[in-house]
């Protein structure tokens, strides 16, 4: 008789919501949804439109495939091969480097636009300034999965 037990190191359904680093699902769901959302609310006020497009980009781009792996973890198809513990690690590791890169521009763009106190466009710099630290949030979100994943990934 054939076992039913799952030699993957990944878990799935309910269990993602109980260990790490799967538990950041959510988290890098939000932070990622908070930085388009608020850079949206800046009432088209574009300064930089290639750097902020990409900053979009990456958050709606990773706010998708973060769900869509989500999704994956918890209907069970993760657990079909055994090459979704590499494509975990190499997911999270370019979500890492495109939310720098993102962050870095966004905060660059955002301290060339400061406007003096009092201004008509106070509440676009605050909005844009609320996104970089969420920016930065998912990017250190997306660094600590990458770092557990990679671990899980060794021991298996």
């Amino acid at each position: 008789m054939a076992s039913t037990t799952s030699s993957s190191p990944l878990p799935s359904g309910r269990a993602i919501f109980t260990k790490m680093p799967d538990l950041l699902f959510i988290p890098e769901i939000v932070a990622g949804g908070l930085v388009w959302t608020l850079l949206a609310a800046t009432d088209a006020l574009v300064y930089i439109p290639r750097l902020e497009g990409w900053v979009v980009f990456v958050s709606i781009f990773c706010f998708v495939v973060t769900t869509i792996w989500l999704i994956c973890f918890a209907s069970g198809v993760n657990q079909k091969g055994a090459y979704w513990p590499t494509l975990d690690v190499a997911y999270h590791a370019i979500a890492t480097a495109f939310y720098l890169s993102a962050a870095v521009l966004l905060a660059i763009i955002t301290s060339s636009m400061s406007p003096p106190p009092l201004t008509p466009h106070q509440s676009e710099y605050r909005h844009h300034v609320a996104a970089v630290v969420m920016a930065y949030t998912a990017t250190l979100l997306y660094a600590v999965h990458t770092v557990l994943s990679a671990i899980r990934w060794k021991s298996s």
